[in-house]
């Protein structure tokens, strides 16, 4: 409980405690992750040299079902990312009802200097060292940053090798040819997608007198800004790892996506076939970005891009969180001052989470559905989320935020009190 990031992170937990009733014994029990591994990954570079990759998985509570979580390649990852990562994802399935648990992993390094033969030695030798600490029954990885399908895959295949059996359900995010869901590589923006419809519909915004920025351009966050151009919002400014584009007139999602994935960067561009123009646009920061004069600022890059240093320089009236804790606890007062509504991660982004147990479950019966039966389950679940949170917040006069932990807590406290309490024993109702 000391490092800063999970600090942090179960500060919000402090924060709704005083919304909701739930025994000590389950408290207590919230504030420490259940296990926590950290291994060394030994790989056989393609230059002959051996390297030592650190990685990390962490499950923080499997009160409610399996732990689940992403792993991700980063060189920031560290024993206090991943288990706050944990902590949020126990919440996070919390909050959509999912019968889970919060876990996380990842790897320090950078993939982008490694070839494909190298990260793939790397992700099978993760897998060979956490191999104990996972499984269909009690521990599920999944994609995050900088890990994708083709990862996911490489892992179910080196565990079921371990396992001498088929083992599709020990991870989700898979290739569809190995067991994937319909949906998955799209469902953390598709939930995204509809949170931000369901809020925007309450506050009586047309998509066309909606300006949008968004933070991060990878999988999550070019996929919400497509969603959001189609449905006709202006996406005024998107941004990636090396800096953002800006055009007030609104920027050609589609063809800024096909014009990234042929040249590996950003330029305001508009494509017809194989042909893309140069428009006019100005050329940001990642933190010029945060502060632009838009109705909906959408983070979908790392944690922490929003602190006590700017956020009184943030003008966005909404902000959807699609990363994970891009706001620190700081910067959620002064927005709260300032009348800014925060929708927190662990409701815009649980699309993700969501989908992969859609994928686990449809491991484990063999019946798999087609991408509208996924896409129907998951707005199900989620407008069900959003509207509960936000009648929470508002019949109790509390941030949103903190009314989803209140959700995700008497979730959990009824769990985890269901195992017994000190109540319970104290006043001898364990006497057969």
């Amino acid at each position: 409980m000391t490092d800063s990031l999970f600090s942090d992170a179960t500060q919000r937990l402090d924060t709704a405690l005083k919304y909701v009733s739930i025994s000590e014994d389950a408290i207590e029990r919230l504030k420490y992750p259940k296990a926590s591994l950290r291994v060394s990954i030994p790989v056989r570079m393609d230059n002959g040299d051996l390297r030592i990759f650190q990685g990390y998985r962490v499950r923080h509570d499997d009160t409610r079902g399996p732990t689940k979580g992403g792993v991700r390649y980063h060189p920031n990852v560290s024993l206090d990312e991943v288990q706050s990562l944990a902590f949020w994802m126990t919440f996070k399935c919390a909050v959509v009802g999912i019968p889970f648990g919060g876990a996380k992993g990842g790897i320090t390094l950078n993939p982008k200097e490694l070839s494909r033969l190298e990260l793939e030695r790397l992700t099978r030798g993760y897998i060979d060292a956490i191999a104990d600490f996972i499984g269909p029954d009690v521990d599920i990885p999944a994609p995050d940053v900088y890990t994708n399908p083709t990862i996911m895959g490489w892992m179910m295949d080196r565990y079921s090798t371990i396992r001498r059996q088929l083992s599709p359900a020990v991870v989700t995010g898979k290739p569809i040819a190995l067991g994937g869901s319909q949906g998955r590589d799209t469902a953390t923006a598709m939930g995204a997608f509809y949170s931000i419809q369901t809020m925007m519909s309450k506050f009586d915004r047309r998509p066309e007198n909606t300006t949008v920025a968004i933070q991060g351009f990878g999988n999550a966050g070019s996929t919400i800004a497509e969603l959001l151009f189609n449905a006709g919002y202006r996406v005024v400014a998107v941004s990636d790892s090396q800096g953002a584009i800006y055009s007030a007139n609104g920027l050609d999602i589609p063809s800024l996506r096909h014009y990234r994935e042929a040249n590996k960067g950003m330029k305001a561009v508009y494509c017809e076939g194989s042909v893309c123009n140069i428009v006019e646009h100005q050329t940001l920061t990642n933190a010029e970005l945060l502060t632009l004069d838009v109705d909906i600022l959408i983070p979908a890059a790392l944690e922490n891009q929003i602190t006590e240093d700017n956020a009184n320089d943030i003008r966005a009236k909404w902000i959807f969180e699609v990363a994970n804790g891009p706001i620190s606890p700081a910067a959620d007062g002064i927005l709260a001052e300032r009348d800014i509504l925060v929708f927190p991660d662990i409701l815009v982004n649980a699309g993700g989470v969501t989908v992969s147990y859609f994928e686990w479950v449809q491991n484990r019966t063999g019946l798999y559905w087609s991408l509208e039966e996924v896409n129907d389950r998951l707005k199900v679940k989620t407008v069900e989320a959003t509207e509960a949170i936000w009648q929470t917040s508002q019949e109790r006069s509390i941030s949103l935020r903190t009314a989803a932990y209140v959700r995700a807590l008497q979730r959990l406290g009824e769990s985890l009190d269901a195992k017994g309490t000190r109540n319970y024993y104290l006043n001898g109702m364990g006497n057969g």
